[in-house]
């Protein structure tokens, strides 16, 4: 039985001492093989590239896309007659499914491509996102990402296409449960080609004259490009396709504050992404704005529910719903250069001026502005954009020169105010060209009996609520 075992241990001895140079060799071998197999793949800006900012970037845009869906569907939704709710929600859905083709399209090529007819527009070398997502040469078999500073050039623009899906969405509030479908789907596309793109190539493209030169502008993540641009437009919208039947002569309350209030907090957390993913950077820029986009909703919760406090003897959830989304509109252009502190300020001013504008100034002119699209956006934005002028600050923006009134810098208040000036222009000029087209061409309101019986069932054969 020894011998036995002192044999096979003799043998396997052995055979380890011949199989190991085999080993070795495959071993030594390996290298070259997964050398060849992974030869380079990123000939391109490799070593910019920060993982960090990379993960930061993603989960900002999935943030900004949540903002539209289930977010402002919910917000909007809760607010109009549950008759037009799977309208409402239909029409932010689609949205997210048509805005991001043509982002993807030519959209993106129109806001950050090269200059074109003076620099009022981006021209047409990024259009189908040539030079943006990632490529292969055959000749020297390898892959080239375009990148944008430390993260893809991709993930810039999927970032940039979230602002471009909410922005028409917002629009849509003033004509609730009143616009065709049909009609809606073109004029969102029309719009976002013709009035967003520009703006948003003056605000945020390398040579933009809103960003660079004389008449620069700050605008970290929208103010202008956003919500002046969709409020104003939301206005002249409400303005021309005339008022809901029966406005003002019978009572139109939200059917459902339970999901406004649901929607509202939705927002709240993806506008992180909306304004601290501007920084496009895991940084102090980004926590920066993070703080003081909270801080800003949290004071204009106060303020527009104290003004309802005061004036109505109760505070509303609807007030202080309407009041959180007040003051992340105003912090938007704001929040990469003021302090945390100034947003408490800004936040308060946009509180109780857009609570100003949704009832005394809409009441004293009688429009209908179904959901406050331009009480809000229009009035929070502008707010925002001229109290950037006053209290952005070097201690912020890290530059000497890049400050606002309060650190004697008059001439940024000026170019702060010729920003809001220009963005409404465009706006309203172009919403209102593209109405009257399409006015002409498919009609912008569904028929009278479509509106009485609602959106729901007339435009897609379905209903929010079947009860059995």
């Amino acid at each position: 039985m020894r011998r036995c075992t002192c044999f096979a241990l003799t043998l396997c001895v052995a055979l380890s001492s011949a199989v190991t140079p085999l080993f070795a060799q495959e071993a030594d071998a390996e290298p070259e093989v997964q050398a060849e197999e992974t030869a380079p793949v990123e000939a391109e800006s490799e070593d910019a590239l920060d993982t960090g900012d990379v993960a930061w970037m993603l989960t900002s845009s999935a943030l900004v896309l949540m903002m539209t869906a289930p977010g402002l569907a919910l917000f909007y939704g809760g607010l109009v007659r549950k008759k037009n709710i799977l309208g409402v929600m239909m029409q932010c859905v689609f949205l997210m499914g048509v805005m991001s083709v043509v982002w993807a399209l030519w959209g993106y090529s129109l806001a950050f491509g090269d200059d074109i007819l003076g620099g009022f527009v981006g021209g047409f070398n990024k259009v189908l996102l040539n030079g943006v997502i990632p490529s292969w040469d055959a000749a020297t078999k390898t892959a080239t990402v375009p990148m944008s500073g430390t993260i893809p050039e991709a993930l810039f623009m999927v970032f940039q296409m979230m602002f471009f899906i909410i922005t028409p969405a917002l629009i849509c509030g003033a004509f609730a449960e009143r616009m065709k479908f049909s009609t809606m789907v073109v004029f969102s596309i029309l719009w976002g080609t013709f009035v967003y793109c520009p703006i948003a190539h003056w605000v945020w493209s390398d040579n933009g004259w809103l960003l660079t030169g004389d008449y620069a502008a700050f605008d970290f993540a929208g103010g202008t490009v956003v919500h002046i641009s969709s409020g104003v437009s939301a206005l002249i919208c409400c303005l021309v396709i005339g008022k809901r039947l029966g406005f003002g002569q019978e009572p139109m309350p939200p059917h459902n504050l339970t999901y406004t209030c649901i929607g509202a907090a939705m927002l709240w957390v993806g506008w992180f992404g909306f304004n601290a993913g501007s920084a496009l950077g895991a940084g102090a820029s980004a926590t920066n704005a993070f703080v003081a986009t909270h801080l800003a909703a949290a004071a204009g919760v106060i303020a527009w529910a104290g003004a309802e406090w005061v004036s109505r003897g109760k505070p509303s959830i609807l007030g202080a719903c309407s009041g959180a989304v007040a003051g992340l509109v105003c912090i938007t252009p704001a929040s990469g250069t003021v302090t945390p502190i100034s947003g408490i300020i800004l936040g308060l001013a946009a509180g109780y001026g857009c609570y100003f504008a949704c009832t005394t100034l809409k009441t004293k002119f009688g429009y209908d502005d179904s959901l406050d699209a331009f009480g809000v956006h229009g009035v929070g934005g502008t707010i925002g954009a001229l109290l950037t002028g006053v209290f952005a600050t070097s201690a912020v923006t890290g530059d000497a020169t890049a400050n606002g009134l309060i650190e004697g810098n008059v001439g940024q208040f000026v170019n702060q105010a010729i920003s809001v000036v220009a963005a409404a222009a465009i706006a309203a000029i172009g919403t209102l060209i593209i109405l009257k087209i399409l006015d002409a061409v498919m009609g912008l309101r569904v028929t009278q009996e479509e509106e009485l019986r609602g959106l729901d069932l007339t435009q897609h054969g379905e209903e929010g609520y079947i009860f059995l």
